[in-house]
């Protein structure tokens, strides 16, 4: 491995990137990208790819009612809600 990040081989550079990427580190400044195009022409590609992935599955809020049901189960469940006709939530007897 080289001391030098400017003079580290694409190979190199490339076994670095995803653990660079993870990081949240500004991978776009690393040294070695500063003359690689290839390996700039990777990075642009790869962050193309994670940007239209994002757009798949974006981000959004579940309705405010959702959080009134699961509230509202989560109450059931603890004893303060209506039993079934089966006794569910009752002690098992022990024979």
């Amino acid at each position: 491995m080289n001391d030098h990040p400017g003079d580290m081989s694409c190979e190199e550079f490339q076994s670095q990137l995803p653990e660079l990427i993870g990081s949240g580190q500004m991978a776009a400044n690393h040294p070695h990208l500063k003359d690689c195009e290839l390996c700039q022409a990777l990075l642009a590609d790869l962050e193309t790819i994670a940007e239209a992935a994002r757009k798949l599955f974006p981000i959004e809020d579940p309705p405010a009612k959702l959080w009134d049901k699961i509230e509202s189960a989560l109450k059931n469940e603890e004893g303060g809600g209506p039993q079934d006709e089966a006794g569910a939530g009752a002690e098992p007897e022990i024979p």
